[in-house]
């Protein structure tokens, strides 16, 4: 038995707002949108957003990787997200890393890769 798709779940506390975010700002596909419960997708991806959270910080393993993710950390500071940290190239590491807020209050990653 395997499952028949992997969603991904973040907390929102203003779910329209959650809804825009991700799809205006960071590219997800719109596919249903409820007060309570709402999904967006990147290709085979599920972003699931359940509502009624209160806003608080709540970390994270979300990763997303992008072409040119320092345009991306300006777009999420002028939608309302913070970038908590810049993304940078550690030694040893093929990849740009950045770590944001969303305006829900959901931490998570923001990547490049520079191989």
């Amino acid at each position: 038995m395997r499952p028949e798709k992997v969603k991904f779940m973040l907390l929102a506390a203003d779910m329209r707002r959650a809804v825009r975010f991700y799809t205006a700002v960071l590219g997800f596909q719109q596919i249903f949108v409820s007060d309570f419960w709402s999904e967006v997708s990147c290709g085979d991806a599920i972003l699931a957003l359940h509502g009624g959270h209160d806003g608080s910080v709540n970390p994270t393993g979300l990763s997303l990787q992008f072409e040119d993710v320092l345009e991306v950390a300006v777009a999420i500071e002028r939608a309302g997200g913070r970038i908590l940290e810049v993304p940078t190239q550690r030694e040893g590491e093929p990849i740009l890393l950045g770590r944001y807020r969303d305006p829900e209050g959901n931490e998570g990653f923001i990547t490049q890769y520079v191989g």
